[in-house]
């Protein structure tokens, strides 16, 4: 009968799930299962059989004209993310309507699940499997005959009753409150994603006791003093070291399973990467040598950030860390320099942007286009600075940070989701600063304001003066 029907339309979608039932060794007729939260029943698959006639599929060609539109990505479950899926099955629903809606849904459902098939010609039985993880679970659903989710019921293999255990009113919630069999069962794969992977973790195998007596070992033998943290687990564990000048640094260790046959992830605050050398005779000893090599190698460039923080006003970052490597400093009112250093030549003249009205940065700027040649590598970079823009920072002794720093002329604060102001009008009676988005807003209200590509030009908000606003994607 199966030949016959085969042969008959070898290229409809009845024929290619009569193959993959095959294929897949469903042609027994034992089907196995059970409703949830029933007695178990040792069967892992229930093969699906000819008990019911396999309902006459619309052609390939109908994925053409009515596209899986229904279906939505799998996301980590939560909440707000079954709301969403909710929503949008409820909006795409409503904008179908009876035969197309229906197929649309069938082949939503087919595509999404090609192992999950109907029993019977009103497609009121559905059974099959549903897959997650790279695992088959057995199940069935049955449908009232106004295909309400409802009032369906739901039965399954005792695997995936086990693994669901404690899920069940999540499972009927779910139930009641989905649009079609398709958004319940991307619905299921979800909640059966979690599941899987909190069983997982749950009954995850300890370590074996060489495990920790190797690792205890180790931490000795490197000292005890230098242990900062460690889980109750010995998953994660700190480690601090002091370089050359004194400043105290931490490598955190991410221990894996088969550690230490397979290297622990290293998370260090460095402006470059750090990537330590691993073969199973290492452990953390070797791993705490090359964190020192590499604190050696940054001691240098650490100098030099720690003299421009200690010697000016840094407007930006506030509290750098040490992976930093950009300083906005202040120069004057108004007016400051963004240099951007590089840690592997620390003291080479670094990546310059001035940021101000324009009669008083052109200035610098020329300054340090006429005085490059000065710049020594033997001196420090601040030295360096100072030397080619003739010019003397604000010291921290003497200023502080309200003398040269102005609040926004438009939203009156200094920061604004984090940026401060750095735009300032050009005409040296006036000096405002403003936020670029704020000036960005102020100028498109203005009816007399022009664009041209990234460029606004409009006039300023306190002298009515012209000003300019070039708007860019980088921060300063």
């Amino acid at each position: 009968m199966l030949n016959r029907i085969i042969q008959r339309a070898p290229g409809t979608i009845e024929a290619r799930m009569i193959l993959v039932s095959k294929s897949r060794g469903l042609e027994s007729n034992r089907p196995s299962h059970h409703r949830l939260g029933s007695p178990d029943v040792a069967s892992r698959r229930a093969p699906l059989g000819p008990a019911c006639a396999l309902p006459l599929f619309p052609p390939a060609e109908s994925f053409r004209l009515f596209p899986p539109m229904l279906g939505f990505p799998l996301r980590r479950l939560s909440v707000s993310g079954l709301r969403m899926c909710r929503a949008r099955r409820s909006r795409a629903s409503q904008c179908l309507s009876g035969p197309r809606a229906m197929a649309v849904t069938e082949a939503s459902l087919l595509r999404q699940f090609p192992l999950l098939l109907p029993q019977n010609r009103s497609k009121t039985v559905y059974e099959g499997f549903i897959s997650a993880q790279g695992r088959d679970f057995h199940l069935r659903i049955v449908l009232p005959e106004d295909l309400q989710l409802k009032n369906a019921r739901l039965l399954c293999s005792w695997q995936l009753r086990t693994i669901l255990n404690g899920y069940h009113q999540i499972v009927q919630q779910r139930m009641q409150h989905s649009v079609d069999l398709m958004s319940f069962m991307m619905e299921l794969k979800m909640l059966l994603e979690v599941a899987l992977k909190n069983r997982q973790e749950l009954y995850a195998l300890p370590p074996p006791p060489q495990f920790y007596s190797s690792l205890i070992e180790e931490i000795g033998t490197l000292g005890w003093d230098k242990l900062v943290y460690v889980d109750t687990s010995f998953n994660t564990i700190k480690l601090k070291a002091e370089d050359a000048s004194g400043r105290e640094h931490l490598i955190t260790l991410k221990l894996k399973a088969k550690y230490p046959a397979e290297s622990p992830d290293c998370f260090v605050d460095f402006p470059v990467s750090f990537s330590a050398s691993w073969t199973p005779q290492s452990s953390l000893i070797s791993i705490y040598s090359q964190f020192l090599a590499a604190l050696e190698s940054l001691k240098a460039f650490w100098d030099v950030m720690d003299e421009i923080d200690e010697k000016t006003w840094v407007l930006e970052p506030e509290k750098p860390p040490r992976s930093a490597t950009a300083r906005r400093i202040a120069l004057g009112n108004n007016v400051s320099i963004n240099i951007e250093v590089d840690p592997k030549h620390p003291t080479m003249l670094p990546e310059c942007f001035f940021l101000g009205a324009d009669h008083v940065v052109k200035p610098l700027g020329i300054k340090l286009s006429r005085n490059i040649q000065l710049w020594d590598p033997e001196n420090s970079v601040l030295q360096n600075l100072k030397d080619v823009l003739e010019i003397d920072f604000p010291a921290r002794a003497i200023l502080e940070k309200s003398d040269f720093t102005m609040d926004c002329g438009i939203c009156y604060a200094y920061q604004l989701d984090g940026a401060i102001p750095d735009q300032v009008c050009d005409n040296s009676q006036c000096g405002q600063p403003f936020h670029q988005m704020c000036l960005y807003e102020w100028l498109r209200g203005l009816p007399t304001s022009r664009q041209s590509f990234n460029i606004i030009f409009g006039e300023c908000p306190y002298c009515s003066k012209p000003i300019t606003l070039k708007m860019s994607g980088k921060k300063h």
